[in-house]
């Protein structure tokens, strides 16, 4: 047993995958259930699956004695142990020590060479809660990594930031990208962010977008551990990267903007459609819930039920609170999402009276019983007195 297995095993943590080598021959190996992979930027490997142990990846070797070697090729010491049959540790780099410091230092110096994108796989665990090592620090920082990352896909690159977009601290991520000068090339936006204003000073103490886009990730990271909802939380402004620098510091009409940036955004970093699709609508209504307070019956209603359509219901009031570092969703927002998700029967509208107007004029009867069962509803609550 190799890698992440040892790691998660020392730390007493579940193992949810199983990392092997061993010295077999590629017909024992497809004997015993495992297919070769080969990618075009990484090493081939065997993967096998088993309902005992979930996911198994074994390196094929050479010969038993050539596993120092592999450990030694991998990316973090604290991956490069090893432990055979019987319980015997073999740590060739001093990985336990490493790992109970909560250190990640890279094997070699050639450690980001051989691999670049293992920078941003080092990223991903100071968001899991690790701390980099002086020297690989300055092994990041001692060249311009640009050029190596043009033949790496988008992919490993959007896996490393969704992962960390699981992690305790997912902040830590992009923090790490500004602070090494890493990845522009992937996440351009993020990098331009610290050169635009947040908005005016008097509602946005804290200055540049960067830094208040990370602030509402930090936020929203206390109360929800979906990804979706933090990619949603970094990238809420988005829309502000489009507005011409002579409005600065205002941002009129950024969440338009937002929306039509958000597809093509989430496109290019190869990430699932409900991404795209979930921070579109973030863009367009989060400005709605942040001036919820002055908005008519009426807006409200539409403001849910296109959340609603967006699938962020539950994500675009989290996403609202982190950004006035307020707590709690808006007023009404549980009672008018029950109201937008009632059918026209119990709205009370009878099929003969919807089919007997045109078309056109249906969805403003619909909202306008939506308003009065909305209404009703604060009178029944109102105390008495």
């Amino acid at each position: 047993m190799v890698g992440g297995s040892v790691r998660d095993h020392l730390l007493g943590r579940e193992i949810r995958d199983i990392d092997l080598a061993a010295a077999l021959a590629p017909a024992q190996l497809r004997a015993a259930g495992f297919r070769l992979v080969e990618g075009k930027s990484t090493d081939p490997i065997w993967f096998a699956s088993n309902p005992s142990f979930g996911t198994i990846e074994l390196t094929a070797l050479a010969d038993t004695p050539l596993l120092d070697a592999d450990l030694v090729r991998r990316d973090f010491t604290v991956n490069a142990m090893a432990m055979d049959l019987s319980g015997r540790l073999i740590d060739p780099l001093g990985g336990r020590g490493d790992l109970e410091a909560g250190l990640l230092r890279a094997c070699t110096k050639r450690t980001f060479a051989d691999d670049p994108l293992r920078i941003f796989r080092a990223f991903r665990f100071e968001a899991d809660g690790w701390r980099l090592s002086d020297d690989t620090g300055e092994l990041i920082r001692s060249q311009d990594w640009s050029g190596s990352f043009e033949t790496i896909p988008v992919e490993r690159f959007s896996r490393e930031m969704v992962k960390a977009l699981s992690a305790p601290h997912p902040e830590r991520f992009f923090r790490d990208m500004l602070e090494y000068g890493v990845g522009r090339q992937y996440l351009p936006e993020l990098f331009r962010m610290g050169g635009v204003p947040a908005g005016p000073l008097a509602h946005h103490p804290e200055g540049d977008l960067c830094t208040h886009s990370l602030q509402v990730l930090e936020r929203l990271s206390s109360h929800s551990d979906s990804p979706l909802a933090r990619f949603c939380a970094l990238f809420h402004d988005i829309g502000k990267l489009a507005t011409d620098p002579s409005e600065y510091p205002a941002h009129h009409r950024h969440c338009l903007s937002g929306f039509d940036m958000a597809r093509p955004f989430n496109h290019r970093l190869r990430l699932p459609a409900a991404f795209g699709t979930a921070l579109a609508w973030t863009s367009l209504l989060h400005g709605h819930l942040n001036r919820w307070s002055e908005l008519r019956d009426s807006t409200r209603i539409t403001t849910v039920e296109k959340a609603v359509k967006g699938g962020i219901a539950g994500i675009l009031p989290l996403v609202s609170a982190a950004d006035k570092g307020a707590e709690g969703e808006p007023a009404d927002w549980t009672e008018i999402m029950r109201i937008v998700r009632m059918n026209t029967t119990r709205l009370g509208i009878e099929p003969d009276r919807l089919t007997s107007i045109p078309a056109p004029q249906r969805p403003d009867l619909i909202l306008q019983r939506r308003i009065e069962y909305l209404r009703r509803h604060r009178c029944a609550n109102q105390p008495e007195g």
